[in-house]
């Protein structure tokens, strides 16, 4: 049955005590958990401040890491920090992709045959405008990245997710993009991007045959599969997708938030914001239905989240081809649900330490890796050694 999957990870619980008076998500933001997170589940960090660490609180226990760039030290405004690739310094986000292409490389080695795993690698921009006691806000407040695997029998054999799963409503009939402006979005991305290695694909190419996700979002094939991710170009043009992404989504909120609004001073891709999106009908007459709609809702127009909030994301298909898609970020922060997968996360270290040797084999490797192409230093803690 295709149909979104919701499956069952467990965890061992994390002993970490809020301060009282706190929120969790406040404190989950502060340096102090930051230091918890290095000294307990670091295992590899650089001089750019790029973070390696196992997922404490994981989407799979198959393979589960992320990169996060850690600005906790030099940047003690959670509302400051860095939230999305064009906003880490030139410098940082070479390293960055280099430690990316080496994790994926490596995944795709050790589990080759997309029919027994899905793979997938992305980032969700931790959007700074929400307050920060809003629900659902990103427990970690600066940019970072997921390198996640799945069993496939797995995800066949887990329940069905409910379709009106809040979580899952990044695409097709529930994504404002989608619902009201489908063509639209995606001829502004073929317009106005020059790309080289990715390829516009179709919704069925793309779609996993299981879930049936992606749903709607526009997705590009990757030529060269993994080859093409040891090239610069193709970091260029991933970055190029963000960009339209970001064009797209701040000239339309600037237009739901005041009717003929100018065209945003900082667009990457001014002519073709004007010509192709603040002069078409089907573009502007969304953004009137969501401004009416905001003025006689509050509730509605309290959710709305007005600067970019995004998922980018690289996942493997069923045909074995690498994918680029992104999507405007949803109420949940969990990547994986644009693929159709749910993760309910369930306390029980006894389930979960009989999953980690494995798990932590596989990291420790692909650490070696990293240390051996000069991408950072082993971090110690009482699950493993530094080197």
């Amino acid at each position: 049955m295709q149909a979104p999957r919701q499956i069952v990870t467990p965890f061992r619980p994390i002993p970490l005590d809020v301060p009282e008076g706190m929120k969790p998500n406040e404190f989950f933001n502060s340096t102090e958990n930051l230091n918890d997170l290095v000294n307990n589940n670091g295992l590899l960090v650089n001089p750019e401040n790029l973070l390696m660490y196992r997922k404490a609180l994981g989407h799979s226990n198959v393979f589960d890491t992320s990169i996060i760039y850690n600005t906790s030290q030099t940047i003690l405004n959670p509302l400051g920090r860095p939230v999305r690739r064009t906003q880490v310094p030139v410098e940082v986000r070479n390293v960055w992709n280099r430690m990316n292409q080496i994790i994926i490389e490596y995944m795709l080695e050790q589990f080759p045959d997309p029919a027994e795993h899905l793979v997938l690698a992305g980032e969700a921009s931790l959007d700074a405008t929400w307050p920060l006691t809003s629900p659902g806000v990103p427990s970690i407040r600066m940019l970072h990245n997921h390198f996640i695997v799945f069993s496939q029998a797995e995800l066949q054999n887990a329940e069905c997710a409910d379709h009106d799963n809040p979580n899952l409503t990044d695409g097709g009939q529930h994504s404002l993009f989608q619902a009201y402006m489908h063509q639209v979005y995606r001829d502004f991305f073929n317009n106005a991007l020059d790309l080289q290695i990715l390829k516009s694909v179709e919704s069925h190419d793309s779609q996993l045959k299981l879930t049936g996700y992606p749903q709607g979002l526009p997705c590009w094939e990757i030529q060269g599969g993994i080859d093409a991710l040891k090239k610069p170009q193709f970091w260029k043009e991933y970055d190029l997708i963000l960009k339209g992404f970001i064009d797209f989504y701040r000239a339309f909120f600037s237009q739901v938030s005041s009717r003929n609004a100018p065209l945003p001073k900082d667009a990457y891709f001014p002519e073709h914001v004007e010509a192709e999106l603040l002069f078409n009908n089907c573009f502007l007459k969304a953004a009137k239905k969501v401004r009416d709609r905001c003025v006689t809702d509050p509730a509605y127009a309290n959710a709305i989240r007005w600067q970019p909030a995004f998922k980018q994301l690289i996942f493997r298909n069923d045909d074995g081809k690498l994918i680029v898609t992104i999507s405007q970020n949803s109420v949940g922060n969990a990547i994986t649900e644009l693929l159709g997968v749910v993760v309910n996360r369930k306390p029980d270290a006894e389930a979960y330490e009989k999953a980690e040797p494995a798990l932590i084999e596989k990291l420790l490797e692909v650490r070696r890796r990293l240390i051996e192409a000069d991408l950072g230093e082993g971090i110690g803690t009482e699950y493993w050694g530094k080197e």
